[in-house]
């Protein structure tokens, strides 16, 4: 996948240095419900798990100009009887390469993916409770609020509340059928 900066490719195993890397980060794990201990042992193990499971994709987001990584996407729950998905993680990891547009630009291919390639009906994703730039950008790009799922998550033993949000393909096509990346 590609759009005018990015390039969204699946995720090797050599990734898992830098998603340790990156999921180090305080902005990055203040965002997920990711523990204080996650780690490359933690990572490299459940990367393996997941690829084998054909419920979920794993990419990694790149700069098209360099093909420098800059950020992960984990989809899961693909239901083909359903047609729906979750994205489960989505995240630009340096602060350097954030607020920039490149979110955003990733979400939308993201999107494009999943309801033109995979011809998904419905995309769903969720946030922990204060990450208010992550709930605006979903807003603007169409997702709808569902609800809260409280104590959804748990980070460092304690629970967290989990804001749910969904788009649907014709709430997609609607904003989104006359744009190109």
């Amino acid at each position: 996948m590609e759009s005018n900066r990015l390039k969204i490719r699946t995720s090797i195993f050599e990734d898992c240095k830098l998603f340790a890397q990156w999921e180090a980060l305080p902005s990055v794990r203040a965002s997920f419900t990711m523990n204080d201990d996650w780690d490359y042992n933690s990572i490299a193990p459940q990367f393996v798990l997941h690829n084998q499971d054909k419920t979920r994709l794993q990419m990694t987001i790149l700069l098209k100009e360099t093909g420098e990584p800059i950020g992960r996407i984990q989809i899961s729950r693909i239901d083909p009887d359903y047609d729906s998905l979750d994205i489960t993680r989505i995240y630009i990891a340096e602060d350097r390469h954030r607020r920039r547009g490149l979110g955003e630009e990733a979400m939308r291919l993201i999107l494009e993916y999943c309801f033109i390639q995979l011809h998904m009906e419905r995309v769903t994703l969720d946030f922990v409770e204060g990450n208010y730039p992550a709930e605006a950008l979903y807003l603007k790009l169409g997702f709808k609020r569902e609800g809260v799922a409280r104590h959804g998550g748990k980070k460092n033993g304690m629970y967290v509340n989990l804001h749910m949000m969904s788009i649907l393909r014709n709430e997609y096509y609607s904003l989104f059928k006359s744009e190109e990346l």
